[in-house]
C-alpha cells in the first residue's frame, strides 16, 4: 500500500470542514461535494463524507450511517509534539471532552475528545 485516506462519515460536511480545520490548523486538500480530506502526512490523508452520501453508495445492504451517529466506534489517534494545544483547540471549537491530557499505560501522552459526530478523536505524544 502506498497511501492510506481514513474516511469518517458526518451528518454536516461544512461543519465538519470547519471543525477540522479550525483543530488541525490546514485547509483541505480536497473539498466538493460529497468528500473533503486534509492531507495529514506524506501517505494518509482524513476523509470526511456525509451520511447520506455514503448512504447511497451502501444502498440497503447496511444500516443507514446516521443510526450510528454519537455512538464511538472508531478513533482518530494523532501524534503531534504539542498534543494538549490540540486537545484544548478542539474543545474550544466545540468537541466534548472525554479524559484530559496524561500518561497512558502504555507510554503515550494522551487527551480524547469526541468529534461534532462522536468520533473519538486523540492526540498523542510519544514519551
Amino acid at each position: 500500500m502506498s497511501k492510506v485516506i481514513f474516511i469518517i462519515y458526518v451528518a454536516d460536511q461544512q461543519k465538519s470542514k470547519d471543525f477540522y480545520e479550525d483543530v488541525l490548523q490546514q485547509k483541505p486538500v480536497l473539498d466538493v461535494p460529497g468528500m473533503t480530506e486534509f492531507q495529514i502526512n506524506e501517505h494518509t490523508k482524513l476523509g470526511i463524507m456525509p451520511e447520506k452520501g455514503i448512504a447511497n453508495i451502501l444502498g440497503k445492504e447496511t444500516p443507514h450511517p446516521s443510526t450510528g451517529n454519537g455512538i464511538p466506534r472508531s478513533e482518530i489517534y494523532l501524534y503531534t509534539d504539542h498534543p494538549s494545544q490540540y486537545y484544548l483547540r478542539a474543545i474550544e471549537t466545540g468537541a466534548k471532552a472525554i479524559s484530559p491530557l496524561q500518561i497512558r499505560n502504555w507510554g503515550d501522552e494522551v487527551a480524547y475528545c469526541a468529534d461534532l459526530d462522536g468520533h473519538i478523536l486523540t492526540f498523542a505524544k510519544t514519551q
